[in-house]
């Protein structure tokens, strides 16, 4: 089988560049992969197929373009992912279980349910209370040691201690401990979401899940609170404070960096970082 973090790269790669109609076989060709060995491997590694992955990541992204740009007509953003207008609809409401338009009304909310509260909903902030906290900042470009969870957001609390224990000898004082989320659990999946756990390093690491983080522009909102509380602070941002911002979201993930956990009371300090032009 391939190895893990090849595999890795290749969800990058698609990640990257699927707006560009890729086909399975431009990415099998570009990491010198056999189609079928590819294929194979991809599915073992991730529990869907290679097509089954770039037809969701396109149903999911043009979603997100629905709901983050909403004076954008909803057939262009369906031709923006290789759609026509009319196999866009009935792709998208065989995906959703619902049409776009329908979604697109339901992404109008004060407040949604929260998936680490049994019951209620958690509302959000007014676009003022955003705007208040946010300060536009210029970041970095980060080497950090990363671990990709594949599945359901609520499972990263058991993940980080898994992660934190594996590689306790990388780390420093400076480091910083960070996550990389791909997916907005609002739209995908529970069991699908991608998210990468890092810890900064520097250029002697020798370790091969190695990769960089792209520095550039981000919104960075601070957050001071609950675990539990940080998904609706993050769709709280996304459904009310970044349509209104004049800000577009130009990388297809964020950033949420930890500067204090209180693992004993479950609470954390940390920026929320959005990636912007």
């Amino acid at each position: 089988m391939i190895k893990k973090e090849l595999i890795n790269q290749s969800i990058d790669y698609i990640i990257q560049h699927f707006d560009e109609n890729l086909s399975i076989e431009d990415v099998a060709d570009h990491f010198h992969f056999s189609k079928f060995y590819f294929c194979r491997s991809f599915k073992k590694a991730t529990g869907e197929s290679v097509y089954e992955f770039m037809k969701r990541l396109k149903m999911d992204q043009s979603a997100i373009d629905i709901k983050l740009v909403k004076n954008k007509p909803i057939a262009d953003i369906g031709l923006d992912y290789g759609y026509s207008s009319s196999n866009y609809s009935s792709a998208f409401r065989k995906h959703h279980n619902v049409s776009p338009v329908e979604f697109r009304k339901s992404t109008n909310v004060t407040g949604m349910p929260n998936p680490f509260y049994l019951e209620g909903l958690s509302g959000f902030d007014t676009f003022d209370g955003y705007n208040h906290k946010i300060k536009i900042q210029e970041l970095p470009d980060f080497l950090v040691i990363y671990e990709r969870m594949i599945g359901n957001y609520i499972e990263l609390k058991e993940n980080w201690f898994i992660f934190l224990d594996k590689y306790k000898d990388y780390m420093k004082a400076d480091t910083l401990m960070m996550e990389r989320f791909y997916d907005d659990p609002a739209i995908t999946n529970l069991n699908n979401c991608l998210c990468d756990i890092c810890m900064t390093t520097d250029a002697f690491c020798r370790l091969d899940n190695v990769t960089t983080i792209k520095g550039g522009k981000f919104a960075m909102y601070p957050f001071e609170g609950k675990i539990q509380d940080i998904f609706c602070t993050i769709q709280g941002i996304f459904s009310v404070w970044l349509p209104e911002s004049g800000y577009e979201m130009v990388e297809r993930y964020g950033l949420n960096i930890y500067r204090n956990i209180d693992i004993e009371n479950e609470r954390v300090i940390m920026d929320l970082y959005i990636p912007i032009k």
